[in-house]
């Protein structure tokens, strides 16, 4: 799914939570997902490893026809920039990334100079 994730897609988001330390990623790949409940691990079923995911909260619904929630998850694949720096996303990024340090509850987070370009670009030291 697109980076491009509207407000009205996250209205019951009660929290983030990180699986790992966010500020030392330059982007991560976020996505919603299908799940059975709204506020525990989601299991993740792509290749990559989830770095992070939405808590829903109590307001929050299952699809009538699926009784799924859908819930937004952050990843990364083995070939992006954490893993490989001057690999194929040694400068931009997935259309799906966004710069992690603007994601929370409701809010999509955004692309930013440091998401597309990595750190170096963006005048941040890395990590």
């Amino acid at each position: 799914m697109s980076s491009l994730l509207a407000e009205s897609d996250l209205v019951h988001e009660a929290g983030v939570v990180w699986l790992e330390n966010h500020e030392r990623l330059d982007y991560v790949r976020q996505a919603l997902d299908k799940t059975k409940r709204r506020d525990t691990t989601p299991p993740y079923a792509r290749d990559g490893r989830m770095v992070g995911f939405a808590l829903l909260d109590v307001g929050a619904a299952p699809d009538p026809d699926s009784g799924l929630y859908r819930r937004r998850v952050f990843f990364l694949l083995s070939h992006d920039r954490d893993s490989l720096p001057d690999g194929l996303y040694r400068e931009g990024a997935p259309g799906e990334a966004v710069d992690p340090r603007t994601i929370a509850p409701g809010k999509p987070g955004t692309k930013t100079p440091r998401s597309q370009r990595g750190s170096a670009a963006a005048g941040t030291p890395a990590p």
